[in-house]
């Protein structure tokens, strides 16, 4: 799969990711972070406990990696579960993680796919 075919795929702005990184080179190795990144399953474990702070860092903290490297779909998302986390309970919750859930998996799969 190529750089463009994978922000296709999870549903980002490859043209705005080239603007800034200028070199699919680049593109990838900021991908390949992200694979490592634990954010998403300090979000899915604050959750879990019901840990409303600790919940709203690891959405934010989710949001600003996926708006940084144009995961647009995802980006949207963690907004949404952002903005309800801020309002200062877990409770309701689950629809939103349940999208950011399957727009992150979306994400990782298609950032594998760049290694096949």
């Amino acid at each position: 799969m190529t750089v463009k075919e994978c922000y296709a795929a999870m549903g980002g702005d490859y043209e705005g990711m080239l603007g800034r990184f200028r070199s699919e080179d680049r593109i990838v190795r900021f991908l390949g972070k992200f694979l490592n990144d634990k954010t998403f399953d300090t979000l899915c474990a604050a959750l879990e406990a019901g840990n409303q702070e600790e919940a709203f860092r690891g959405a934010h903290t989710l949001k600003g990696v996926a708006q940084n490297l144009s995961m647009t779909r995802l980006y949207l998302s963690s907004e949404k579960l952002t903005e309800h986390l801020r309002a200062g309970s877990c409770q309701g919750s689950e629809e939103l993680m349940a999208q950011v859930d399957a727009d992150y998996h979306e994400a990782v799969s298609a950032v594998r796919s760049l290694d096949a």
